[in-house]
């Protein structure tokens, strides 16, 4: 390697941003951040601008924008600062920067992830919601430019790590006769349908293992992100939903098995912490330190394993149906979730009522094939209309119960 490999980070405010630059901090020799892009938190982003020094930052509102560059300036920091949607595609595709991190939460980073695919860029994939909203098109984008797909979230990473090298996204492997995910669980795990009624989003956001945002730890206390997980695995392995299974395991020390014909179960075992999916990804081939501590088997102690339960968590089957369906099944799902977990966010709808909404807006929702972007999108805004306005009802006739 000539110099520090560029990268860009799509969402370096967020979890998996800040994760992503610890673990470029400590090879300042084989990674450089070229580029930083948030949605609007400029306090955090000028701290990293900072600290990395960055050629370019970029920023999706335009106002947070403007006050970045004025703070920049201020310092008299070079940043070159990107204002507007366009800008997080822009530094998606910078060839100085051929490694990309793409960690925007929700159907926003859905432009600039299919715009690091067109590129050719090596994009480690966090956001799954690209995945599931346009899978095909996204693995459409990969074969057509070149680009290298390497999945972020820690249970596509830890198959990926179990399966043979070599193998195209989207490809069922040889010799694989399914594919077990790991969930946590989460915070309500054991609560009853009752408590489960009166949960509040701090009770929510509370995860026992990993620290994450609020969107997604609401999406793993409704097992929905296990669910938007089976439809991943379904479009990273080409397997079938139905090869794909979901155990939970509360330890979060296995992060999920691969099941070979033969009877073999491979596992990928570590300390819960992104940073070492991040590492294996930025480092691939090869293995790189990622801070991560060594996980102590003795001191784990026992590894247990149940299924899920459909009835308390009726999230994880509807998803599960989504992907079987394919199409545009999984963008609607994915927007009525997004507007029904910032419903409970926001205190208009209580926790049982998220998987509610959901299934009458898939009940209503736009089926057939998701021909290009503009089909995705249109099912995407219809959902979210639909959505909007099941909650209202629910919220008028208080039947989120």
């Amino acid at each position: 390697m000539s110099g520090p490999m560029g990268v860009a980070i799509l969402g370096a405010t967020g979890t998996i941003g800040e994760n992503t630059l610890d673990v470029i901090a400590r090879h300042p020799e084989r990674f450089r951040a070229v580029a930083l892009g948030a949605r609007r938190d400029v306090g955090k982003l000028l701290a990293q601008c900072e600290r990395f020094r960055p050629d370019y930052a970029a920023l999706a509102e335009p106002q947070a924008a403007a006050d970045l560059e004025r703070a920049l300036r201020e310092r008299g920091l070079p940043t070159r600062v990107l204002a507007g949607p366009g800008a997080l595609e822009h530094i998606a595709a910078l060839p100085e920067a051929p490694a990309v991190m793409a960690g925007i939460v929700g159907a926003a980073g859905l432009a600039s992830t299919l715009a690091a695919a067109r590129a050719g860029q090596r994009l480690m994939i966090a956001n799954k919601e690209s995945l599931v909203m346009a899978g095909p098109l996204l693995l459409a984008q990969a074969r057509a430019s070149g680009a290298m797909l390497l999945p972020i979230d820690s249970e596509h990473n830890a198959i990926f790590q179990c399966l043979p090298p070599g193998l195209a996204p989207g490809c069922e492997p040889p010799g694989v006769r399914r594919i077990l995910l790991t969930a946590s669980g989460g915070p309500f795990l054991d609560w009853s349908a009752e408590q489960l009624a009166a949960a509040t989003p701090a009770q929510a956001c509370k995860h026992p293992k990993w620290v994450m945002g609020r969107k997604i730890s609401v999406d793993s206390a409704t097992l929905m992100n296990k669910g938007l997980e089976v439809i991943e695995a379904r479009i990273l392995f080409g397997l079938a939903a139905d090869r794909i299974d979901v155990v939970v395991h509360r330890q979060s020390l296995v992060h999920s098995l691969v099941e070979y014909v033969d009877g073999s179960l491979l596992a990928q075992l570590g300390s819960p912490d992104m940073r070492t999916p991040i590492a294996y990804a930025l480092g691939w081939p090869e293995r790189i330190d990622s801070g991560v501590q060594s996980l102590d088997l003795a001191q784990a102690g026992s590894l247990q394993f149940e299924p899920p339960d459909p009835v308390r968590f009726p999230c994880l089957p509807l998803a599960r149906e989504a992907a079987r369906v394919g199409g545009l099944a999984p963008a609607v799902l994915n927007a009525a979730n997004e507007v029904a977990v910032a419903a409970f966010l926001e205190g208009r709808l209580n926790f049982c009522g998220i998987s509610r909404v959901i299934e009458a807006v898939i009940d209503a929702g736009p089926s057939g094939t998701a021909t290009d972007l503009d089909s995705v999108l249109a099912a995407d805004a219809s959902a979210r209309e639909r959505a909007v306005r099941e909650v209202v009802r629910l919220g008028r006739t208080g039947a989120t119960g």
